[in-house]
Parts: structure tokens; C-alpha cells; sequence
């Protein structure tokens, strides 16, 4: 066992340094083409929201559009400028994962309200798991930044 870890070790080690790049490519081109895709906003996305219970639903979609495709944008970018700007970037990392934490929890207990928390239509299940991966992606990146 410990031979393959060390094998597995010395494959991996060049590679440690990209990893949360990788991370921050997958949430950030994710959470932009989530946003992108609303636009231009339509009828049914804002029917649907009211529908939701979502007061000025007309107001709140572009808002959920725009801030998806910021969010996702603020990620890519943050490690971005973070190489030549490394507290600027950190900022841009850690209030676009804060964004995104935010917008998935509504996502959560709006959209996907069905699923419950342990409870809901679809049983005992704790949230569909690409929302609670983008949600703890997010706060991840909230909390740690750029390291």
C-alpha cells in the first residue's frame, strides 16, 4: 500500500500546484453558463419565479442572471489577478465564492425546494448533489481565497 501512495504521490506532486485552478475553472465556467443561459430573460424564467413566491420577480431575475454569470466570472478572474495583484485578487476570489454561496442557498430553498432537507417529494435526500457541491465550492472559495 504505502508503495502505490508513493506512486501516486510523486504522479501527483507536480500537479498539486493547479489544483484549486482546476476547481476554479469548473465553478466559475459552470456558474457563468448557469447565468448566461437565463439571458435574455424570459417570460417563463420570470412566471416561474413568481410562482416560487417571488415578489418583483421581473427585478429579481435579471439580478439572478447577472449575479451567476459575476459570480462565475469573479472566480476564473480572482486567480487571474491574484498573479500580479495578490491581495486584489484574493478579495475578488473570496466575495465571488461568497456570492455564490448566497445564490445557491436561495437556489436551494427556492428551486429545489422539492428535494427537501430530508424531506420532500423525492425523499430522504439531503439537496441534489450538484447544488450542494456548487454551494460548498463556493464557500470553500469564500473562506480560503486564492491559497
Amino acid at each position: 500500500m504505502e508503495k502505490l501512495n508513493n506512486l501516486l504521490e510523486r504522479a501527483a506532486s507536480p500537479l498539486k500546484a493547479y489544483a484549486n485552478c482546476l476547481l476554479k475553472i469548473g465553478l466559475g465556467t459552470s456558474f457563468f453558463l448557469h447565468g448566461y443561459g437565463k439571458l435574455p430573460i424570459s417570460e417563463g424564467f420570470v412566471g416561474w419565479l413568481t410562482s416560487k413566491g417571488i415578489s418583483s420577480a421581473s427585478v429579481v431575475a435579471p439580478l439572478i442572471a447577472w449575479g451567476e454569470i459575476l459570480a462565475g466570472l469573479g472566480i476564473l478572474l480572482g486567480g487571474l489577478i491574484g498573479t500580479k495583484a495578490a491581495i486584489l485578487g484574493n478579495v475578488v476570489t473570496r466575495l465571488s465564492g461568497g456570492a455564490i454561496g448566497i445564490i445557491m442557498i436561495g437556489a436551494i430553498l427556492i428551486a429545489h425546494s422539492d428535494w427537501g432537507f430530508f424531506f420532500g417529494e423525492r425523499g430522504a435526500v439531503l439537496f441534489a448533489s450538484e447544488q450542494l457541491f456548487l454551494l460548498l465550492l463556493g464557500v470553500y472559495f469564500a473562506i480560503r481565497g486564492n491559497d
